[in-house]
């Protein structure tokens, strides 16, 4: 086979229907529009209209709130579930889908409604403080799986860059009034590049005899 034997598979392009070109093409005069009537006209139908009743969009209400895209959503198990398991065993999410307590594919979370009467090494992603009170009173150990959250670059930036503590001054130097040469360095808060102007002595009057 070369390059010029290659074509496209039977049926992959269809030849394009030409409608408005004569009656004798079949699809002539209204182009297969029928006659008048907002059919036949080039703005046709909204979206979202339906003939003139109320449309979904508007029978349904406005519910307040919103849906959490970034929610954890966790296939649930109780700790008398959990009874099913031979005492000293390992309870993690494989053994769990196995036995039909939870769906496959979600973190599992484990609550503590119920009793448990065994000691079991539970590992799951999230569990709450009944459910791990209940299974360390047994004997048992509760591992708690998952990812630690990834700090970005621009925040670890920020925590790990120096501030000045609250209350401390930074020195700047300040320039001579005069000369305009660079002085020693003085405190300030605020303004900077503002130096303090030296205060003019004050002449006294003297008595004159």
């Amino acid at each position: 086979m070369q390059l010029h034997d290659l074509k496209p598979a039977a049926g992959a392009h269809r030849k394009a229907r030409r409608i408005g070109r004569g009656t004798g093409s079949g699809r002539g005069k209204t182009s297969g529009r029928g006659q008048k009537g907002q059919n036949a006209r080039s703005e046709g139908f909204r979206l979202g209209f339906e003939g003139g009743q109320m449309p979904l969009s508007q029978r349904l209400p406005k519910l307040p709130g919103f849906k959490n895209p970034f929610k954890k959503i966790y296939s649930v198990v109780n700790i008398s579930k959990l009874s099913r398991f031979p005492d000293g065993s390992k309870v993690d999410a494989a053994s769990l889908a196995e036995a039909g307590l939870v769906r496959a594919g979600l973190d599992v979370k484990v609550l503590g409604t119920g009793s448990i009467d065994r000691k079991l090494t539970v590992v799951a992603h999230a569990l709450s403080n009944s459910a791990r009170e209940a299974i360390e009173a047994r004997g048992g150990t509760v591992t708690v799986i998952g990812e630690p959250r990834k700090i970005g670059p621009r925040r670890l930036a920020a925590k790990t860059a120096k501030r000045t503590p609250k209350g401390e001054t930074e020195e700047v130097p300040t320039a001579s009034p005069r000369s305009g040469e660079v002085g020693p360095t003085a405190k300030q808060s605020g303004r900077v590049g503002v130096s303090e102007q030296p205060k003019a002595e004050e002449s006294t009057p003297t008595k004159e005899s």
